[in-house]
């Protein structure tokens, strides 16, 4: 048994669900909000548990999200058994091939092109009308409060940084030029986090998508822009280009006010990881002061190299390029030293 009273009931409340009483937890790599996940056999079968406590998970969001998506042929795990009470989750196991793994310069091309073949599915799934939840709206005040991260938790609590009255007014300025951004593009079902750790590759060739449960209503090129312009991994410009392209072609047809010039969608899609990116390396420093969880940290650099060079493209960016490269990216340095 795991000396750990929430999964010590997690043990006891999957075998009542008549798994053997010889089943073994095994913890799986950490994720960043506050679910814990355990792989297990049981009767020649993996299967994954989850700790998610009502306190902090939206348990309602993952059920509700989940069913949309798999009513729309989305590939998502199945939940064997739930205890929404206990926040306890028995789910299939998709194994272990996760996209990123599997990424190279000569195979990212036609993976990419497959996840991108989910998006228009995504952008249209529904909730279905006899669930007690709506998905939230990606709303000005939403997206200001994700800005507002950077700020307290990247450029005052970790890198303990002053900001002047002038340089406040410029950034938020600039923040406002991102949130306008946003909310001028159609409006979508968007997953929030997708990107190549949240999507697997299984045995059967499909793709699986995991980690739905922030899924909101917001901005067309939010998913599209997690995806090519990855937290974690960055691919050359040309290839982005072709990839972004092919996903216009892919999402026009099927979403309402996207038939708009390629300098718009080439507008929409900048500032828009400009602004993921602003709002991931606030919540990665956060992750570390906050919630212990220093296996993040070392992603800031790639994210504030988003911003540096985007930005320089945009004239009514330029101050948040200047402070990125001047002020941040050096305080960042000297932090890492």
């Amino acid at each position: 048994m795991i000396n750990d009273l929430r999964l010590k009931a997690l043990e006891v409340w999957l075998i009542s669900k008549k798994f053997p009483n010889s089943i073994t937890l095994s913890a799986m790599n950490g994720d960043a909000g506050f679910r814990r996940y355990f792989r297990f056999s049981a009767n020649n079968t993996n299967y994954i548990a989850v700790d998610s406590p009502i306190k902090y998970c939206n348990n309602t969001a993952f059920i509700a999200v989940g069913n949309a998506l798999k009513a729309s042929q989305i590939t998502v795990p199945e939940i064997v058994f739930v205890d929404p009470e206990q926040g306890f989750f028995c789910l299939q196991d998709f194994g272990d091939n996760l996209l990123a793994d599997s990424l190279s310069s000569s195979s990212m091309e036609k993976l990419y092109q497959r996840a991108i073949d989910l998006l228009p599915v995504i952008a249209n799934a529904t909730l279905s009308d006899d669930v007690n939840y709506q998905l939230p709206t990606y709303d000005r005040e939403f997206i200001s409060t994700e800005l507002n991260i950077f700020i307290k938790w990247l450029i005052e609590e970790y890198l303990n940084l002053s900001l002047s009255k002038d340089d406040i007014e410029a950034l938020n300025q600039c923040f406002e030029v991102l949130i306008e951004n946003a909310l001028e593009q159609p409006q979508v079902t968007m997953h929030r986090d997708y990107h190549s750790r949240n999507l697997m590759l299984l045995p059967t060739e499909e793709i699986g998508v995991i980690d739905f449960q922030d899924a909101v209503v917001g901005p067309v090129t939010y998913d599209i822009v997690s995806l090519l312009r990855d937290c974690y991994v960055r691919w050359p410009d040309e290839q982005v280009v072709l990839l972004f392209n092919y996903f216009i072609e892919s999402i026009t047809p099927h979403i309402k006010g996207c038939n708009v010039s390629g300098t718009t969608w080439q507008r929409w899609f900048d500032l828009m990881g400009i602004q993921r990116h602003i709002k991931a390396s606030g919540i990665f420093a956060r992750l570390l002061l906050r919630d212990n969880k220093s296996q993040y940290i070392d992603d800031i650099p790639l994210t504030l190299s988003y911003i540096q060079d985007i930005a320089l493209s945009y004239s009514e960016l330029n101050f948040l390029s200047k402070f990125i490269n001047e002020k941040v990216i050096p305080a960042v340095d000297e932090k890492m030293k």
